[in-house]
């Protein structure tokens, strides 16, 4: 445009030069604000985010191996009144932070549920009907997290009932009472009913609905997308998702096969830079199949596999004959763990082991009882995933279950009821069964130790 500066100044009058020059200024600069700079962050803001390269992760060019704990009430400690206590949320963080956690496991989204077993309040109150305030407390949450360079694993549905999960969706759609299977003792039915989210178009259509509104929500605080926001490691589809329960046909296997794979893709379509997770407890999730499990995770929209372990729940291990059954129950879990290896070895994606933990000695919740038996298992847990890491296969890192931290109960029943302090043990179980207490200095010692040597 400058060429034609003297022919302009010719033709136009002084008042119209003035304009036109302040136009020529506007256009010549505008290219230094879109352009080349913008590219480079892009391609900066992708390296931050933690990406699986082959059988490892990374972040920022390095190896990222995760050293985490379940903490699935983060969020709510993170809301700015109500539930909330911030003051609490950085008191965890910090401790955690300390003893080398760098990622937590988090509930991004609750179902609102009349059952004793649910926790209250919940971020859905109905479809679309969203809490605001326990949404922020999410965006708090992701911020205090980048502060210390921690990630999170953000799932948003829920196969059990203490969330509300896929039952409360069902119940939603069928104007039926959800049914709480730790009254009922009817664990097969309702795992029948939680899959059946899985074949309702109406479930699918709202569960769209929920993943749109979190994965493309602006944090309230410092107005960042969560697309953008690399303290997200991995958007996970839901805990403990399963095809059913154990009379599950290969009709609804292949529909269950058939979620993974366009949920995933869904979540993919929405945000192309955040790692993609089942939530997945491995073969004992996938009803005894290990195909179902191999095919769910065959989709390049699911970016690493993940497994968890109970040895005590599975019927390994009796709390009661710690002694008499702790050998067997240590057999089966090594062959578990080496199992899922192979398979991610064969698939060449990440393997984490986010989900496995052990009561107190002799199945007490009271926080002065001993933990003989727990800081075993997470010692040899441990040192299984690091000899297997250090000979290049992928194991990939852990979250363990769960994070007490400074929460306390004061009931002689040790159950959870709306106004008590949130732990790492839901609802649905006594509080103090499996959660890590801060004051549990031989299982931190542990863990410290452990999430040190696992750093490369």
């Amino acid at each position: 445009m400058n060429n034609y500066f003297p022919l302009l100044l010719r033709l136009l009058s002084a008042l119209v030069i003035l304009f036109g020059v302040i136009a020529c200024t506007d256009s010549t600069t505008a290219p230094a604000v879109s352009g080349v700079p913008d590219d480079a962050k892009d391609a900066k803001n992708v390296a931050d985010f933690v990406q699986a390269k082959g059988v490892r992760f990374e972040k920022n060019g390095k190896p990222y191996v995760i050293t985490g704990v379940n903490m699935w009430y983060a969020a709510y400690l993170g809301a700015p009144g109500g539930v909330g206590d911030r003051t609490r949320l950085a008191k965890e963080l910090d401790t955690l932070k300390s003893i080398g956690v760098n990622n937590i496991r988090v509930l991004a989204v609750s179902e609102q549920s009349d059952i004793n077993s649910a926790v209250k309040p919940a971020v859905t109150n109905g479809f679309g009907n969203y809490d605001e305030n326990l949404l922020q407390g999410l965006d708090y949450l992701l911020i205090e997290l980048a502060k210390r360079d921690m990630t999170a694993v953000l799932y948003f549905n829920n196969f059990w009932q203490w969330s509300g999960g896929m039952s409360q969706y069902m119940s939603w759609i069928t104007g039926e009472p959800m049914q709480d299977p730790n009254v009922t003792q009817q664990w097969e039915s309702f795992m029948a009913n939680s899959a059946s989210f899985y074949r309702s178009e109406k479930a699918q259509q709202e569960y769209r609905n929920t993943l749109r509104k979190i994965i493309t929500r602006v944090n309230s605080i410092n107005g960042k997308l969560y697309v953008d926001d690399a303290t997200i490691m991995s958007w996970q589809l839901a805990n403990e998702p399963r095809p059913g329960n154990s009379h599950t046909s290969q009709e609804h296997k292949e529909i269950y096969i058939n979620w993974m794979h366009t949920a995933a893709a869904y979540i993919k379509s929405l945000d192309a830079h955040h790692l993609v997770s089942s939530g997945s407890e491995g073969e004992m999730g996938s009803v005894n199949d290990l195909d179902v499990f191999v095919r769910a995770h065959a989709t390049p929209d699911i970016d690493y596999l993940t497994y968890h372990m109970w040895i005590r729940n599975w019927g390994w291990f009796d709390k009661t004959k710690p002694a008499e059954t702790w050998p067997p129950a240590w057999e089966k879990a090594q062959r578990y763990m080496r199992m899922h290896i192979d398979i991610a070895k064969q698939m060449n994606k990440p393997l984490v082991l986010e989900e496995f933990g052990l009561d107190r000695d002799m199945g007490a919740y009271a926080i002065d009882t001993t933990t003989e038996y727990r800081d075993r298992y997470f010692r040899e847990v441990f040192n299984v995933l690091l000899e297997s890491a250090q000979k290049g296969e992928p194991s990939a890192g852990y979250n363990l279950w769960a994070w007490n931290g400074a929460g306390r109960t004061t009931r002689e029943n040790f159950w959870w009821q709306e106004g008590d302090d949130f732990m790492g043990d839901p609802p649905q179980e006594e509080q103090g069964m499996y959660g890590v207490f801060d004051t549990d200095k031989s299982t931190i010692a542990i863990m410290k130790e452990f999430n040190a040597r696992f750093q490369p």
